[in-house]
């Protein structure tokens, strides 16, 4: 740990430093005042010894196996049938022991853990034992002291029992992936939930004393402004205090994107998802749920979803898991997507990272613009004192047609989406973009895809 000492304070010799310059005119011409370090000690403070202390961090934890796969669902997951329940033991011991090496690899015992995310798949498949295996090894290999830690599952896999074990490991955020209430549209995605199941987890999530999340999407298979009011309707009467809703997006690896080229399913044009879109977001304005960011509504715009603000505001993310992707510092990484590469790699010793991508400066800056601003608030003070960046000045036509357009508004702390603007964020998060890489020289926006 760093300790703030008390020294006596020095007068520095008049040649120690020169003066900063003034305006843009360059230097006089002298061989005077050596430069030491950059920003000079004159503007070195005590408060600035706090930077110096180990800094927050969030974990993620990947679990790819579903009870049964979603048509749409483009993420690395395996159903249950393919996978008999010793490899999936095998597996949580894989992500174990991953945690363990990461841990000592890069020194993350001792930075407190802001939050902690179980994603998947479906992590309410494991059993019981795995769960409070995977906890135990967690608290083992980090500072946890009280982070929100997020549960996600499946209405037909969120039993009793399961909702017990979530509740003795102290979770106190589940989220549902509910989809649509209506069981017609979750028959279309190649699921059988009934609503009298999706119903029921939600109430036994409730009784855990976690906030509950469920998630919708738009623009789902044989959706119709009918079937979407219905599904909006009874996610406000379940009355949970946070609401997700994703657009749907069509990805080569999966099942929709086959039956869609072979025009075996319907899918909502994009103007017709766009009304969809525009309906739910009244409907929760007029019941208070605020939006937190570019897709998750909550009440009143309390309970947040942490790990999603903390990431997008930059700070570290470590993650375990077949396919998991995080950052630490300039590095990002992605673990290998195949799950007997990633048990065996692990099971030998080392971590199983198989691409990454180390940031420039001015990556880093950029994608504080991009993904702060789908936190519905950019604060470009804050982003002016971390990055040393007029984001005002130097991306003013930009921002001025995005107000004319009516995505954003500006005040003297924040640029703000609007309603509209959090229907098309990527677009304003692209503009952003574009107009930061002028700085380099480059002005493309990012449209790639991964594949998972």
């Amino acid at each position: 740990m760093l300790d703030t000492v008390q020294d006596k304070p020095q007068t520095p010799r008049q040649e120690a430093e020169p003066e900063p310059l003034s305006g843009t005119a360059p230097p006089e011409l002298s061989r005077k005042g050596v430069i030491l370090t950059y920003p000079m000690f004159r503007y070195w403070t005590k408060d600035g010894v706090e930077e110096g202390k180990p800094q927050p961090l969030n974990v993620y934890i990947h679990t790819p196996y579903c009870i049964q796969r979603c048509a749409y669902c483009y993420f690395k997951t395996t159903t249950l049938k393919d996978n008999r329940l010793q490899e999936i033991d095998r597996y949580v011991s894989a992500v174990c022991r991953e945690m363990e090496l990461g841990s000592q690899r890069f020194h993350l015992k001792d930075r407190p853990v802001e939050s902690v995310y179980f994603g998947g798949g479906t992590p309410t498949l494991m059993t019981e034992d795995n769960i409070d295996k995977l906890f135990s090894t967690l608290r083992a290999n980090f500072t946890v002291a009280d982070p929100q830690i997020t549960f996600e599952g499946e209405p037909v896999t969120l039993t009793e029992r399961k909702a017990k074990a979530l509740e003795r490991n102290k979770v106190n955020r589940i989220s549902l992936g509910i989809q649509s209430f209506s069981e017609e549209i979750v028959r279309n995605t190649g699921r059988a939930d009934t609503e009298e199941q999706t119903v029921r987890a939600i109430e036994l999530a409730k009784k855990t004393g976690a906030d509950v999340n469920i998630d919708l999407i738009s623009g789902l298979a044989g959706e119709t402004p009918e079937t979407w009011a219905y599904s909006v309707r009874r996610a406000l009467e379940v009355d949970v205090p946070s609401i997700t809703i994703y657009k749907l997006e069509l990805y080569a690896n999966t099942p929709y994107y086959t039956a869609d080229k072979h025009e075996q399913i319907a899918l909502p044009t994009e103007e017709e998802e766009l009304e969809l879109i525009k309906y739910a977001l009244g409907e929760l304005e007029k019941h208070d749920y605020r939006p937190v960011n570019a897709f998750t509504f909550t009440k009143g715009g309390k309970h947040d979803q942490i790990n999603t603000r903390s990431r997008w505001l930059g700070y570290d993310s470590y993650a375990c898991g077949v396919s998991a992707y995080g950052s630490l510092g300039k590095w990002n990484y992605q673990n290998t997507s195949d799950i007997k590469a990633y048990t065996e790699t692990v099971e030998s010793g080392e971590l199983p990272a198989y691409r990454g991508y180390t940031c420039t400066s001015l990556d880093l800056m950029v994608r504080d613009a991009v993904m702060a601003i789908k936190l519905i608030d950019l604060d470009h003070v804050w982003f002016r004192e971390k990055h040393g960046i007029d984001l005002l000045k130097i991306c003013e036509s930009e921002l001025a047609q995005l107000e004319a357009s009516g995505f954003i508004t500006i005040d003297s702390q924040n640029i703000s989406l609007t309603q509209l603007g959090v229907i098309y964020g990527d677009h304003v998060s692209r503009t952003f973009e574009t107009s930061l890489k002028k700085l380099s020289g480059k002005s493309s926006a990012s449209r790639t895809r991964v594949l998972f």
